[in-house]
C-alpha cells in the first residue's frame, strides 16, 4: 500500500509484496548458478567440436545471466524489506530495480531461446552426455520460472491502471494550483471526468472478473444483469482506495490482534459489567442464558436441533459424503441408476437430480430420524433460484418447506448481489428492506409453491394422520436461512402458526422493522465466531475502515506483520503496534475512539474530497440463539462442582445464549470463523449443548447422592460418639450444586 506503479500504471501489487517472490527466484537463480559453475569446472569440453563449443559458450553466457539476475533479486529483496505499509518513500527505488529484472527476463528469454534451439539440433549428436542432461534440467528449469513470472504478472496487473496514474496525476496538479494560489473547488467539480473514467474502468474491470469466474455459467440475461450489479457494488466498495490483497492480509492480522487486546481491556476494565467474552460476545449479569432445565426451553431446543437435519439434508449427497465418509457405501440401495428400478420406489416428486438421484437418496438418508415422507424435491439452481424440497414430519406435526444452502457458483452470485430491496409485500412497506438476490430466491419459491400447490398436496396428503391440521415450518442454512427468513415474511399472512428456524443467516438480511415482526416467529441459530451473520454491506464497510485503521498503526514491514500469523513463524515477535498497545488502556482507549471516528465517517481516508459508500444496516432475522464456546482452564473454579466433573477432559463448554441482532454489528477475525458456519458443525454444536447439560445434570445428580449417603453415615457415627463419649460434634454440609 500503495500500488506499485511501473511501466506508467498501477498494478496490483505492493512495492514491499515482493519480499517472497524476489527470495523465491534468487534462491532457485543460486541454485542453477551453481550447477552450472560446478558442470563448468568439472566437466571437459573439447572446443574443436562445433556443437560442444556452442554449449560450452552458451554455458558461460547462461552463467552471466544467473549473476546478474542473483544480484538483481538480492536488491529487490533488500528495498522490499525497507519501511513499514505506508511508508512508501522508503522503498521508491524499488522501480529502477524492476526495470533492471524487466531487462534480465528479457536477456534470459532470449537466451534461453538459442539454448532450445541448441537442444534440438545437437542434443542428440553432441558427444557429451552428462553436460547434456545437466543442460536440459537447467533449460526446462528456467523455461518454468520464466512462465510462472509472466503468470505472476499477468495475474497483478490493472486494467484500469493506466487511468489511474493519469488521475493521480491530474490529482496532484489540482492541488498544487490550489494552494499556489490560495482557492479550492467545490467537491461538485472534484468528481471530474477522470475520477469516472476510472470508476467505470474498475466497474469494467470487476464486471470481466466475474465473467471470467462464472464462465461456466452461460451468458444469459439474467446472468449479466447480476455481474453488472456485483461489479458496481464491488468498484463501489473499493472506491479509489490504494490497497492491495496483501494489505488487507496485513490488515486482518493486525485487526485479530488489536480485537484480541480490545476484549482483554475490556474485561480489566469490567465496561458495561463484562467479566468475559464468550466466542467473542460480552458476557455480563444482563446475558440471558438458555436456561436448558426448564422443560418448555428444553422441548424448543430439542426440536431446533431436530430441524438442523431438514437443513443439512437439503444440501444433497456432497454434505452427506462430507460429513459420512466411511459410510459412503450406506448410499448405494438408495440409488436408483438412470431412472431404473434397483433402487427403492415412492411417489416423491424430483426434479432436477442427477442421473442416478444421488441428493434425494442422500436427503433421505440424512432424514431417518422420525416419522417423515417427502413430497417434492428440487434441485434446479439458478441466479436467485435456489433448491428446496417439502416433506411432512409426522413427529412434530408439520409440513416442512427446507431451502439449500449456498453450493455452487450460481448460489455465490446470489449471495454476491447483497444490496437492499423493498420486500414484496401488500401493503407496501418501503422500510422493509432485504438482502436482494435472497428476495429473488424467496419469490422464486413463492411463486414455485403456488404454481405446483405444494402446500395444500402435502397438507392433504394423508387426510386420515390429520395432515390438514399441521403447521407450516420453514428452515434453511445460510443462504437457505436467508431466504426461508424472507420467504417466512411472505407467506405468514397466508399461514399464521407459522414458524422458521434460519440457521447461520447472513448478517446483512433484514432492516431493523422487518426484524422486529419476525422475531415472533423466526428463530435464528449463530455458532461460535462464524463470520456469515456478521458479514452485510455495513459490516463490511465498517470492517473496510477497521482494516484501514489497523493499517495506519503498523510500524512494521507487511512481511513481518504477515509472518506473525503463520503457523511456523507463530512463535516469533508481536508486530510493535500490538506491543505498544498490550497493557497500555490509554493505547486501548485511543483506539477505539478512532475507529469509531473512521466508521462514522465517509470520507476516503487519504482524500476528503472522495466518498466512500455507506449502506442502510441490515441484520440477521427473528430471536437469535448463539452458541458459545468456553475454553476452561485447569484451575478455573468459577463452576460449581458439577460442571467441574464435566470439563476434566479439557473440552470446551458449549451454551445457548439469547443474543440481539446488533450484536453481529462487528466481523471477529479468527481461525475459525469459516469453520463455524459449517452446517455440520452447527448441528455438532446443538448436540453438544444438550451433551454439556445431561452430563452435568447426571453428574449433579451423582454427586448429590454420594452427598446425601455421607450425611446419613456421619450423623450415624456422631450419635453413637455422643452417646458414649457425651461429645458435641459438627460436620459442614457441601456445597449446593
Amino acid at each position: 500500500m500503495p500500488g506499485l506503479v511501473v511501466f506508467r500504471r498501477r498494478w496490483s501489487v505492493g512495492s514491499d509484496d515482493l519480499v517472497v517472490p524476489g527470495a523465491f527466484l534468487l534462491t532457485i537463480h543460486f541454485i542453477c548458478f551453481v550447477i552450472v559453475s560446478v558442470s563448468l569446472v568439472i566437466f571437459e569440453y573439447n572446443t574443436r567440436i562445433l556443437s560442444v563449443k556452442l554449449l560450452f559458450y552458451h554455458l558461460i553466457g547462461y552463467l552471466l545471466i544467473l549473476f546478474f539476475s542473483i544480484c538483481v533479486e538480492i536488491g529487490i529483496c533488500v528495498i522490499s524489506m525497507r519501511g513499514s505499509i505506508l511508508d512508501a518513500e522508503a522503498r521508491t527505488s524499488i522501480n529502477i530495480w524492476i526495470y533492471l529484472k524487466s531487462l534480465v527476463i528479457l536477456f534470459d528469454i532470449a537466451w534461453l531461446a538459442v539454448g532450445s534451439v541448441w537442444l534440438g539440433h545437437y542434443y542428440t549428436t553432441a558427444p557429451i552426455d552428462d553436460p547434456k542432461k545437466v543442460y536440459i534440467a537447467i533449460i526446462i528449469c528456467n523455461w518454468a520460472l520464466v512462465v510462472i513470472t509472466l503468470i505472476t504478472i499477468w495475474c497483478t496487473f490493472d486494467a484500469a491502471g493506466r487511468s489511474w496514474v493519469k488521475m493521480k496525476k491530474y490529482q496532484r496538479s489540482m492541488r498544487e494550483t490550489e494552494s499556489r494560489f490560495n482557492y479550492k473547488r467545490s467537491n461538485s467539480m472534484n468528481r471530474n471526468w477522470r475520477q469516472r473514467k476510472v470508476m467505470r474502468a474498475y466497474q469494467d474491470s470487476w464486471d470481466h472478473r466475474c465473467r471470467l469466474l462464472f464462465c461456466c455459467m452461460g451468458s444469459s440475461e439474467r446472468n449479466r444483469n447480476s455481474f453488472t450489479d456485483i461489479a458496481r457494488l464491488l468498484s463501489d466498495f473499493f472506491r479509489e482506495l490504494d490497497v492491495v490483497p496483501s494489505d488487507v492480509v496485513a490488515g486482518l492480522v493486525l485487526l485479530r490482534k488489536f480485537q484480541r487486546l480490545e476484549r482483554e481491556a475490556i474485561v480489566r476494565q469490567r465496561k458495561n459489567g463484562t467479566y468475559e467474552f464468550l466466542s467473542g460476545v460480552p458476557i455480563t449479569e444482563r446475558t440471558q442464558f438458555l436456561a436448558l432445565n426448564d422443560a418448555k426451553n428444553y422441548d424448543f431446543f430439542q426440536t431446533v436441533i431436530h430441524y438442523m437435519y431438514f437443513a443439512q439434508g437439503a444440501y444433497g449427497w456432497p454434505m452427506y459424503v462430507i460429513i459420512n465418509r466411511s459410510k459412503m457405501w450406506h448410499l448405494v440401495p438408495e440409488l436408483k441408476c438412470f431412472g431404473c428400478c434397483c433402487g427403492t420406489s415412492d411417489d416423491t416428486e424430483v426434479i432436477q437430480d442427477n442421473c442416478c438421484l444421488c441428493n434425494y437418496a442422500a436427503l433421505k438418508k440424512t432424514l431417518q430420524l422420525g416419522d417423515i415422507d417427502i413430497v417434492y424435491a428440487t434441485y434446479h439452481v439458478d441466479v436467485g433460484e435456489t433448491p428446496f424440497f417439502v416433506a411432512i414430519d409426522y413427529t412434530h406435526r408439520a409440513v416442512v418447506i427446507s431451502i439449500r444452502g449456498t453450493l455452487s457458483m450460481k448460489d455465490i452470485l446470489t449471495d454476491l448481489n447483497a444490496e437492499g430491496e423493498v420486500l414484496p409485500l401488500q401493503p407496501p412497506r418501503d422500510d422493509w428492506l432485504g438482502h436482494k438476490g435472497m428476495v429473488q430466491a424467496a419469490i422464486y419459491i413463492r411463486n414455485k409453491l403456488q404454481e405446483e400447490n405444494l402446500i395444500e398436496r402435502a397438507l392433504q396428503r394423508n387426510p386420515d394422520r390429520q395432515t390438514h391440521t399441521f403447521d407450516l415450518v420453514l428452515v434453511g442454512h445460510s443462504l437457505g436461512a436467508g431466504t426461508a427468513a424472507i420467504l417466512a415474511i411472505l407467506l405468514k399472512p397466508e399461514h399464521p402458526t407459522l414458524q422458521c428456524f434460519s440457521y447461520s443467516p447472513p448478517g446483512g438480511l433484514l432492516s431493523m422493522p422487518a426484524v422486529e415482526y419476525s422475531k415472533s416467529f423466526i428463530t435464528s441459530v449463530v455458532l461460535g465466531k462464524d463470520v456469515v451473520p456478521r458479514i452485510g454491506l455495513n459490516q463490511m464497510e465498517a470492517l473496510r475502515a477497521d482494516l484501514i485503521n489497523a493499517i495506519q498503526r503498523s510500524v512494521d514491514p507487511k512481511w513481518k506483520t504477515i509472518s506473525c500469523s503463520v503457523i511456523c513463524c507463530g512463535c516469533g515477535p508481536e508486530p510493535t503496534s500490538v506491543v505498544n498497545m498490550s497493557g497500555q488502556d490509554t493505547h486501548i482507549n485511543q483506539y477505539q475512539e478512532e475507529r469509531g471516528t473512521a466508521r462514522s465517517t465517509s470520507a476516503h481516508p487519504t482524500d476528503s474530497s472522495i466518498a466512500l459508500t455507506l449502506h442502510q444496516p441490515l441484520y440477521p432475522p427473528g430471536r437469535i440463539i448463539h452458541i458459545v464456546r468456553h475454553h476452561p482452564k485447569p484451575d478455573e473454579q468459577k463452576y460449581d462442582s458439577g460442571w467441574r466433573n464435566v470439563l476434566k477432559n479439557r473440552e470446551p463448554v458449549y451454551q445457548a445464549i439469547w443474543a440481539d441482532s446488533t450484536d453481529f454489528d462487528e466481523v471477529l477475525i479468527s481461525p475459525v470463523m469459516l469453520q463455524d458456519h459449517m452446517p455440520d458443525k452447527v448441528l455438532a454444536a446443538l448436540k453438544k449443548v444438550v451433551s454439556c447439560r445431561d452430563r452435568t445434570v447426571k453428574a449433579c445428580t451423582t454427586r448429590r447422592r454420594n452427598d446425601n449417603t455421607t450425611i446419613t453415615t456421619t450423623t450415624t457415627v456422631t450419635t453413637t460418639t455422643t452417646t458414649t463419649q457425651n461429645t458435641d460434634t459438627r460436620y459442614s454440609r457441601p456445597p449446593s450444586i
